[in-house]
């Protein structure tokens, strides 16, 4: 039994790698390409912030298309220095106008705590720059990313920020109120 959802991950070889199966399947993928014709700006001039989670497929879940949006992701969907550096090129370069959160139902970030950091600097010597960014309250977690895109000096549009939960188990958002 397959752990993948995609129809095609059986299809592809099972011999070597794990990038080189994902190299042979951009192969296939590439020999049925054609150019869209596209640019980088978004259509819709959205851009979502998302977790890394591989149960979030997010443009199935939002009705997108290629090229509908900006998507940025990382783990916990959390707003970082790095997320409101993409937002900034994403709204000031390439015109996008209102930003989506979406963070989700059983997070590995809720079990984590700042203790990973320490753990990590234990056994590799060196402390990471970086924040876990470890939370308990998902509903709460959202809030903080919105106050941080509402709130950052860099970005040209924040009237437009809305934060949302998805439920793995359901497929449905669940919207929060910024308080």
């Amino acid at each position: 039994m397959s752990t993948s959802a995609h129809p095609t991950a059986d299809a592809i070889p099972a011999t070597g790698s794990v990038t080189d199966r994902l190299v042979t399947a951009n192969e296939q993928y590439a020999s049925h390409f054609t150019d869209p014709g596209m640019d980088a700006r978004p259509v819709l001039r959205v851009a979502v912030v998302a977790c890394m989670d591989a149960r979030l497929d997010l443009h199935a879940a939002l009705g997108l298309q290629l090229g509908d949006c900006h998507t940025i992701r990382n783990a916990g969907g959390v707003v970082t220095d790095d997320v409101i550096r993409s937002l900034t090129i994403s709204q000031r370069a390439l015109g996008t106008r209102s930003v989506m959160l979406v963070h989700h139902t059983g997070c590995g970030l809720e079990s984590l705590t700042e203790d990973f950091r320490h753990d990590l600097e234990h056994e590799v010597g060196q402390r990471p720059t970086w924040a876990v960014e470890a939370f308990r309250d998902v509903d709460q977690d959202v809030r903080q990313s919105m106050a941080r895109v509402r709130t950052s000096p860099f970005l040209l549009h924040s009237d437009d920020v809305r934060g949302f939960v998805f439920d793995v188990t359901t497929g449905l958002l669940r919207e929060i109120d910024p308080e």
